[in-house]
């Protein structure tokens, strides 16, 4: 069954100046205040496209890894991702760097890269960012 989840902005103002509020339809998370400097500069306490991207890849590529290890019989105890979305004004995202170090017992180094490298090409946050270069560094714990 498919599922659909929804988020909203409210932006007020130019670019700029101007400001906006994301909200977590969905799951009723919250708001997250948004503004071009926290996207172009310094966060300051407020969110940017470019972090939701990281948040929905880094953990949609944990789900994916878990799953295919799991599938191969080697379930993991601990999976770590930190997804590196890097904005560049006037060119827009620039690329996404995935490190991922987990816990799989009974798992050597080079099949933990491969199932983290399979993962990568088939999370769906990956094939919906087939436009972007998405670089990789994996290692177990």
């Amino acid at each position: 069954m498919a599922t659909t989840r929804t988020a909203h902005t409210v932006w007020e103002g130019n670019l700029l100046e101007g400001s906006g509020v994301v909200d977590f339809d969905s799951s009723g998370i919250g708001s997250q205040p948004v503004s071009w400097p926290s996207r172009a500069e310094q966060a300051n306490g407020k969110t940017s496209p470019e972090e939701l991207i990281a948040a929905a890849h880094s953990s949609c590529f944990s789900m994916a890894l878990s799953h295919g290890l799991a599938g191969a019989g080697t379930p993991p105890t601990r999976i770590e991702t930190k997804a590196d979305v890097t904005f560049q004004p006037g060119e827009g995202i620039t690329g996404i760097h995935l490190t991922v170090e987990g816990t799989v017992p009974g798992l050597d180094d080079d099949a933990f890269v491969a199932a983290a490298e399979d993962a990568k090409k088939n999370c769906p946050v990956s094939q919906a960012l087939t436009g972007t270069t998405i670089t990789l560094e994996a290692k177990l714990a």
